[in-house]
């Protein structure tokens, strides 16, 4: 159930809540021990689920509820006032049950039926809170999911393919499940994350997977650790569900991947919405499987555009955070000068809880260190309904384009955007501004190196290919790929350094492009700049670039989908782009959830309906 259904039942729910308070069954009593909650503040959703509580355990749970019920009655002259003032949700000096009406709404409980089809965390935890459901029954469903949908051609268009988003399963998600269960029994919901299955893109690193990164040369790297990144998410509680498929080595937007393919022979990952076209890319797998139900969240990288093409090709929120914000140990490398990890979901709820749970300083990639001071403690405290409000958002004209669906919906986005408050600002392209977008990415002349970065770290001893030449050896390759391989072998640490080092021309380009973007934010006094981040199964120019040479962080949102009258590919989804200032990551995601409420673009993929 939604949260708006849940408001809409919340009278008839208190009815319910207030009457067994203290005499639940032993199912809800189990799952939402009020008492007990081991909780950081970050764990929570904030603001809507937090503001209101009573008890000091940073989230509004049946205790709350209890302490209210106690005081039904009580004034501005009560003694005791100050317990419960902050729940007079009507401010009308007396707590009545109105405010218990109010109070309850903002519990993240509910027990009405649980569909897994477009399930959000909130919808999860709410039905895992009230002994609705389980996070091994909602792993078993999604295991289904990806047994029923993901190899199987459910399209029936002669030019319909299968997804192929995933690479693997995990043996041990259901063993973490009923961990997260048992968690969930004794301490309550210790995390946003308890319980949620995760699909993170098969270059993280994870110890009860192995880690290939697209390429069958690697299908036997069973890493002894995992990631930071997937770390923090399981320290969240959260269930590594499935390796995500995506362009070998990540090289590009097709997905292309030969894991445990026979040698000489690949895969392709369709967009679930059309079948026939790509899921865009490198993180095409994470991007197909989130968009067709088949996991509750999703992680991919971005180097050029890779967590932000397969969200716009499949209608998702992707967010492309600061290079530094989150530590690429233990992810196989692209270019380091611009990779970055980040979540793809279905809301941008769903994007700033996974947020929460994968940034911090890692000493393992000295990056991290420039977000000391500034991580806020939840990025859920940003989704706030009213954030354009008064925000100045600004857009460069030449980024817009002439594609129709995308003009249109741009046109559109703009209009939204100021009916909900936010003064647009067209800005003209200068030429240093274009020289930032012409930057190309740093592929060619980084990946040989950084691959023997990781290789020398992570790799498992027993695999055979460890260089790039000992993959063109194996045979166990995208064919296509070869002439990139060979041509990249080539690039000498000369070139390198040339390019990526202290005072290469790549690394000078992109801090002076962080420069001018920063100086053109404060000189219109602007919170983001907006543009779109492609057309229909296709990238904008090179809009996709701005993020990664400037590595200023940026969140794309669904805007709306083509139509018959575009003459472009009816149904296909284009999304916007919101780019701010360097770990300023809260105020995209408060632009970008106020402007997904304005909009609810995103619509569910007709061909992967729930099973049964």
């Amino acid at each position: 159930m939604t949260a708006k259904k849940r408001t809409a039942v919340a009278g008839t729910a208190l009815i319910a809540l207030v009457g067994t308070v203290l005499a639940a069954t032993p199912a809800i009593t189990a799952a939402a021990a009020p008492a007990a909650v081991d909780a950081s503040p970050a764990a929570m959703l904030a603001p809507y689920y937090t503001d209101l509580d009573l008890t000091g355990d940073d989230q509004v749970t049946r205790a709350d509820l209890a302490v209210l019920t106690d005081h039904l009655g009580a004034t501005t002259a009560s003694t005791d006032w100050a317990t419960v003032s902050a729940a007079d949700t009507d401010a009308d000096g007396t707590i009545t049950v109105a405010d218990l009406a109010g109070l309850s709404q903002r519990m993240i409980y509910d027990d009405g039926p649980f569909q897994l089809v477009e399930a959000s965390t909130i919808d999860m935890q709410a039905a895992m809170n009230a002994g609705v459901t389980t996070s091994v029954a909602i792993t078993e469903d999604y295991l289904d999911r990806i047994a029923a949908y993901d190899r199987a051609k459910v399209d029936t268009a002669s030019t319909g393919r299968p997804l192929n988003s995933i690479v693997t399963t995990n043996a041990d998600a259901l063993a973490a499940a009923r961990t997260a269960d048992a968690e969930r029994a004794e301490h309550g919901m210790t995390s946003m994350l308890l319980g949620v299955p995760i699909a993170v893109k098969d270059n993280y690193d994870t110890k009860d997977m192995p880690t290939t990164g697209g390429c069958g040369c690697w299908d036997d790297n069973q890493t002894d650790t995992d990631a930071a990144m997937v770390t923090g998410l399981r320290d969240a509680g959260a269930v590594i569900l499935a390796k995500a498929s995506l362009d070998e080595f990540a090289f590009g937007f097709v997905s292309e991947f030969s894991s445990n393919q026979p040698a000489g022979s690949s895969l392709l990952v369709a967009s679930p919405y059309n079948t026939a076209q790509t899921a865009g890319g490198s993180s095409g797998g994470t991007g197909a499987a989130i968009s067709a139900n088949l996991a509750g969240i999703g992680f991919g990288t971005d180097t050029g555009g890779s967590i932000r093409v397969p969200s716009t090709y499949n209608q998702l929120v992707g967010i492309r955070p600061t290079v530094g914000l989150t530590s690429r140990d233990g992810i196989i490398p692209l270019a380091l000068s611009q990779d970055t990890g980040g979540p793809i979901t279905r809301s941008v709820t769903d994007a700033a809880v996974a947020l929460d749970a994968v940034t911090g300083v890692d000493a393992a990639d000295p990056a991290t260190s420039a977000q000391a001071g500034k991580v806020p403690t939840s990025y859920t405290s940003s989704l706030d309904a009213d954030s354009l409000q008064g925000s100045r958002i600004g857009y460069v004209t030449s980024m817009v384009g002439t594609n129709a669906t995308t003009k249109r919906l741009f046109d559109a986005s703009v209009a939204k955007l100021e009916a909900a408050g936010a003064t647009v600002v067209p800005i003209t392209a200068t030429t240093a501004f274009n020289r930032v977008l012409s930057e190309g990415s740093g592929s060619t002349n980084e990946f040989k190196h950084d691959l023997d970065e990781y290789v020398a770290k992570h790799l498992d001893l027993d695999v055979a290919a460890r260089s790039l030449q000992g993959i063109l050896a194996s045979g166990e390759y995208v064919p296509s790929r070869k002439s990139t391989y060979q041509s990249r072998d080539l690039i000498t640490d000369a070139q390198y350094q040339a390019w990526a080092g202290p005072t290469g021309s790549h690394t000078t380009q992109l801090a002076t492009g962080k420069q001018l973007v920063t100086q053109m934010l404060d000189d219109q006094d602007l919170d983001a700049l907006v543009y779109p981040s492609g057309t229909p199964y296709g990238t904008q120019s090179t809009n996709m670039r701005l993020s990664p040479n400037t590595g200023m962080p940026a969140i794309t949102v669904p805007m709306g989908q083509a139509t018959a009258a575009d003459n472009t590919i009816t149904g296909a989804g284009v999304n916007l782009e919101f780019l701010g200032r360097s770990f300023d990551e809260s105020t995209v995601i408060g632009l970008g959830y106020a402007f997904e409420q304005e909009t609810h673009a995103r619509t569910a993929p007709a061909l992967y309906p729930a099973l049964g």
